[in-house]
């Protein structure tokens, strides 16, 4: 969901939200922001960010920070622009010049033919491999207990195949309890996994810390948390070890900057989040350039033909050289979108599955 915002000199910039799936209610909290932003001052982004944020009683909130996160990302490609300078000049400056990223072996790919593909990242030059685990691709039903076996099989033997010198990791998409997240993690051998992401729901941090003391598997985890707020608790008890930050989710580059200074303090590095568009994939490299606490950024390499990365709608965008982004120095964000091409498409709605067990209850996508 991409967000323009205008000024009355001429300069636009581009912002993204990243509540898949949800995009009216995004759009409906925008269209609220609207009516007292025109008019502003657009280099006011801390400003504007507090006001927003603070402009109702009942603030926060998933919707209204995606809202939020789409304007802050559009104020800093604005700012960029009128000052000639690239996004991350205004985090701070530079601090690398490449960005290292984690591929994935695609949620379709299952036991040796997700082995496979990840042999073929590591010969691409990646350094860092997510899989997914056995199961991930349903449409219809998923049953915890009988993937965690097989996963766990795949990815000792994953292990044994890639060697010690790469980075390996899984996502389990919160779909495990805290019961069978350390069932599973008992089948592994040790030192198979380098990450464990997001295996049980975030809501309760104590159900994290309670499996924190039955697994020595780094945790990253983050991406559904929307403002510095929900990550203070992971933070200051020590849960996790990635931040999978969302700027599109958690507030945008203002409130991904504070989020990555205290996880600096703490020596949580960031693993951002980026399952969405090329604006995502910008904002957040200028994030990553900027932050000293940073590993790898997420990917989509080697998923073909999703058209994230279409080229008519989005010609000037970060490209991958091998397995890194460059960082750009264009001002602003350094994306241009192709409006009228954007502009034909009508609105699609899209829905995740809606996943049940096997005795026809409703479990998480």
């Amino acid at each position: 969901m991409l967000v323009k915002v205008e000024t009355d000199d001429g300069i636009f910039g581009w912002g993204e939200s990243g509540l898949s799936g949800r995009e009216k209610a995004v759009a409906g909290a925008i269209e609220h922001y609207r009516e007292f932003l025109i008019g502003r001052d657009p280099m006011q982004i801390g400003r504007i960010w507090q006001e927003v944020y603070r402009s109702q009683y009942f603030e926060g909130g998933r919707v209204l920070q995606a809202a939020i996160s789409a304007i802050d990302i559009a104020l800093h490609d604005i700012k960029g622009k009128a000052l000639g300078v690239p996004a991350y000049d205004l985090l701070g400056g530079k601090q690398r010049d490449r960005i290292p990223t984690f591929a994935s072996t695609g949620d379709e790919a299952e036991g040796d033919v997700a082995i496979e593909r990840a042999r073929e990242l590591r010969a691409q030059g990646w350094q860092a491999i997510r899989f997914f685990p056995i199961g991930q691709n349903s449409r219809d039903i998923f049953e915890p207990r009988e993937s965690i076996g097989p996963t766990a099989r795949m990815l000792n033997k994953a292990r044994e195949a890639l060697d010690d010198d790469v980075v390996l990791g899984i996502d389990y998409h919160h779909r495990l309890s805290v019961a069978e997240a350390a069932s599973f993690c008992n089948k592994l051998g040790r030192g198979v996994l380098d990450f464990l992401e997001e295996p049980i729901r975030d809501e309760t941090p104590e159900a994290y810390e309670s499996l924190r003391t039955m697994t020595d598997i780094p945790f990253a985890i983050g991406e559904e948390f929307a403002s510095k707020w929900q990550f203070l608790p992971y933070i200051e008890r020590g849960i996790h070890q990635f931040n999978r930050l969302d700027v599109c989710n958690v507030g945008g580059l203002t409130e991904a900057m504070k989020v990555a200074g205290w996880s600096e303090a703490h020596y949580v590095d960031l693993m951002p989040h980026n399952p969405l568009g090329p604006v995502c994939t910008a904002a957040t490299i200028h994030l990553a350039a900027a932050a000293p606490n940073f590993a790898w950024l997420e990917t989509r390499a080697p998923e073909a033909k999703l058209g994230f990365d279409n080229s008519d709608f989005f010609p000037v965008q970060p490209r991958l050289d091998g397995p890194d982004y460059p960082v750009s120095d264009l001002p602003g964000l350094g994306v241009e979108v192709n409006e009228e091409a954007v502009k034909a498409e009508s609105f699609r709605f899209w829905e995740a599955p809606h996943l049940k067990r096997r005795d026809g209850s409703v479990t998480n996508w």
